[in-house]
């Protein structure tokens, strides 16, 4: 195996025996043949766009099938294994439409032939078409092209979820296609790529508006919100992960059962949401970031659901307190897939729960666009009579790697004159810090989800806005961090604006190549994190 994809990958060079991830090679050289099949069936998807053929669910399936993929979403052989039959059988399908339509079906790349083919063979196929396959291929190239497939598998998991809020626009299917389809493509130049690259992060801002406008429209525009890091004496159901439609399931179905729902990880935004504060049994958060969910999973007396990505290995502990859904999997874990989750309040009312109440601190979230964007004047006049001299947006991706007490380090240290604006993971490293406020605008402000980067960039706009000037004329300065591919995404989505200065860290990505962060470099002024001190001298002088 050799897989790269995620900012811990093994001596910040590659996973070559196994994941850091916990990702078995077997797991890693099935991933690899579904993204081969997938870009095969892109390749004649742009084809068939050419003779009006338009199958909308290749389209779903395409960006279903790149999202399991994704960092800590599936770890379950055979439901790969399924899913590269499905993309066979879809291949074919669409291979006929298009043929009957009059158009050319191309006969290079992306075929897996994986019928009547066992589990074992599907991996020695998938062993032969990963990212080391070619040995004669050009290091900027590749480079380049797994910026952008890292790139389209952050936007596929913003479209599937935006997908399952009812919002879709085949623009971005378009694309997810045309780009895997371009990484077949040999005649392809650096020039090429960099363009594909930043197309496709002009295409993701259209994915996480529609996926802003599914969970606004359903849930309402999240307001400040104080929520309980505690917990209450009672049975309790914990929901990871990212998906409000699921956590709006498991608070209907279990309403008036005597269990308190709790979140995890970036699920705390949810607190915010107007139709989901309404039930009366969604008490609090619970724990961290996703790194952490080994030991706060095991101490956790209820029963634990999994939503899109982030699982870790389950201990023995509590696996058989823990259930996936949507393209969550890992062996041994049970799945729901019909979104019926029974399975899991049974779990909770059978299991202890918290014997007494738990005391804890509150934290505050629901800093959404429309909440910050609604006291904007005040944010202006406090910038303009200097009682706000900077804002930070401290962003991004927790992880276990060392380095990462950089970010609770230098929000600690940022004036008492500065705005923190934060949103992802990655404000679990300071997210319980009482940093006061600036004339009743609290310093530290909560955004969301890595999914609500989209009301991250509308405020920064918003305010460019205001101020008659561009986004990098604002004082303002982005300081993020990274571990998976929606951190990809949201980076090309941000170079698209022509944002410069980003810090990044905690350290730069594997898959880019030396020349290649040279281009980052004079076109964007992309550079590395160093040390909080110089970090805050060299911002703030």
């Amino acid at each position: 195996m050799f897989c790269y994809q995620c900012e811990q990958t093994a001596k910040g060079q590659g996973c070559d025996k196994s994941g850091v991830c916990g990702k078995s090679p077997e797991v890693a050289a099935l991933q690899d043949l579904l993204i081969h099949a997938v870009k095969g069936l892109s390749l004649i998807a742009v084809e068939g766009r050419k003779v009006g053929v338009n199958d909308n669910d290749v389209n779903v399936f395409t960006c279903k099938a790149v999202f399991a993929t994704l960092t800590n979403v599936n770890f379950d052989a055979d439901r790969i294994v399924a899913l590269i039959q499905e993309c066979e059988e879809k291949n074919n399908a669409l291979k006929e439409k298009v043929t009957a339509a009059g158009g050319t079906v191309p006969e290079a790349g992306g075929d897996c032939s994986c019928a009547g083919k066992s589990k074992d063979e599907l991996i020695a196929a998938g062993e032969k078409v990963g990212v080391k396959s070619d040995p004669d291929a050009d290091e900027n190239i590749l480079s380049l092209q797994q910026l952008l497939i890292y790139g389209i598998k952050g936007l596929a998991a913003y479209t599937d979820h935006a997908d399952i809020l009812g919002k879709s626009d085949d623009s971005i299917y378009a694309f997810v296609q045309e780009g895997l389809a371009a990484t077949l493509d040999k005649t392809l130049g650096i020039d090429d790529l960099v363009g594909l690259a930043l197309k496709c992060g002009e295409v993701n801002l259209k994915a996480m508006e529609l996926l802003d406008a599914g969970n606004t429209e359903k849930y309402g525009h999240p307001v400040p919100t104080s929520v309980p890091l505690g917990a209450k004496a009672g049975k309790a159901i914990l929901v990871s992960g990212h998906d409000l439609k699921d956590l709006d399931q498991i608070l209907k179905q279990s309403e008036g059962k005597g269990i308190n729902v709790y979140t995890h990880g970036e699920m705390l935004p949810c607190h915010g949401y107007p139709e989901l504060k309404k039930y009366d049994h969604f008490y609090g958060h619970y724990g961290t970031a996703w790194q952490n969910q080994a030991k706060e999973f095991a101490a956790f007396p209820g029963a634990i659901l999994m939503t899109t990505n982030c699982i870790q290995k389950p201990k023995e502990t509590y696996q058989d307190n823990i259930f996936t859904t949507g393209l969550v999997g890992y062996p041994g874990v049970t799945h729901i897939p019909n979104k019926d989750f029974s399975l899991v309040i049974e779990k909770a009312l059978a299991m202890d729960g918290f014997a007494e109440d738990v005391p804890g601190k509150e934290v505050m979230t629901g800093f959404a666009r429309n909440a910050v964007l609604g006291v904007a004047d005040k944010v202006i006049e406090a910038v303009k009579g200097g009682a706000i001299k900077h804002f930070f947006l401290v962003a991004g991706c927790d992880g276990a790697k060392p380095g990462r007490n950089y970010y609770t380090e230098i929000v600690e240290k940022i004036p008492d004159d500065c705005v923190v604006l934060t949103l992802a993971c990655g404000k679990f490293r300071f997210f319980d810090k009482e940093l006061g406020d600036i004339g009743g605008i609290p310093r530290l402000l909560d955004v969301g989800q890595c999914n609500d980067a989209y009301s991250a960039i509308q405020i920064a706009v918003a305010l460019a806005g205001a101020f008659d000037c561009g986004v990098n004329d604002l004082p303002l300065s982005m300081i993020l961090s990274w571990y998976e591919q929606k951190a990809c995404v949201i980076l090309l989505s941000l170079l698209h604006l022509g944002i410069k200065d980003i810090r990044l860290g905690p350290s730069l990505p594997a898959f880019i190549s030396p020349a290649v962060l040279d281009v980052l470099v004079e076109n964007f002024n992309i550079m590395p994190i160093s040390t909080p001190d110089e970090d805050l001298k060299a911002i703030l002088g």
